[in-house]
């Protein structure tokens, strides 16, 4: 699946990688925000939803550049991260949809998929651009049952554009 092996320097960061820990909170089913696995990775809500809908497609393994996956792996999950987009966009019918695959913060592939709504305070700014006091403010953190909502919806909306390769039950671990 990855063309090269990793130089030494970034194997060694999979021991400290945010990403890396929550797709290893789901195996463990202790990750209430998973919504879905597919073939190349794992679809997750957002911890905050200041913007609401925001959800990440994890890489399944820790790979820091797209480059380094082979050709057919990388066309997957280039093709599943819009199959997930897709869904976000279905579910809560945004104004416009943002793509953002970044690793600055995080160095393991994942897409940030951000739903940009009508209501939206800044819609020509990136979302980053919002002090994270504001965009990571406890109110935006959904309560179990918003969030058990929202999960089963995605997930719904997944079923129709993807293959998913997990039986799941969205409330396993709320």
């Amino acid at each position: 699946m990855v063309r090269q092996v990793l130089p030494v320097a970034d194997q060694n960061t999979m021991k400290d990688c945010l990403i890396c820990e929550r797709i290893g909170l789901i195996k463990e089913n202790k990750n209430p925000y998973f919504v879905a696995e597919l073939e190349t990775g794992y679809v997750v809500l957002g911890d905050f939803q200041f913007y609401r809908g925001y959800s990440l497609f994890l890489y399944r393994n820790h790979v820091t550049e797209l480059s380094l996956l082979e050709k057919e792996t990388k066309q997957k999950f280039l093709e599943e991260m819009s199959n997930v987009a897709e869904a976000v966009y279905q579910c809560w019918q945004p104004r416009k949809m943002n793509y953002e695959l970044l690793g600055n913060g995080y160095p393991h592939l994942h897409w940030h998929l951000v739903p940009r709504h009508k209501s939206d305070s800044e819609p020509r700014r990136t979302i980053w651009t919002i002090d994270r006091s504001i965009r990571e403010a406890e109110g935006t953190r959904p309560n179990r049952t918003k969030l058990l909502k929202m999960k089963e919806k995605l997930y719904q909306h997944l079923k129709s554009v993807t293959s998913i390769t997990s039986s799941y039950d969205p409330r396993y671990n709320l």
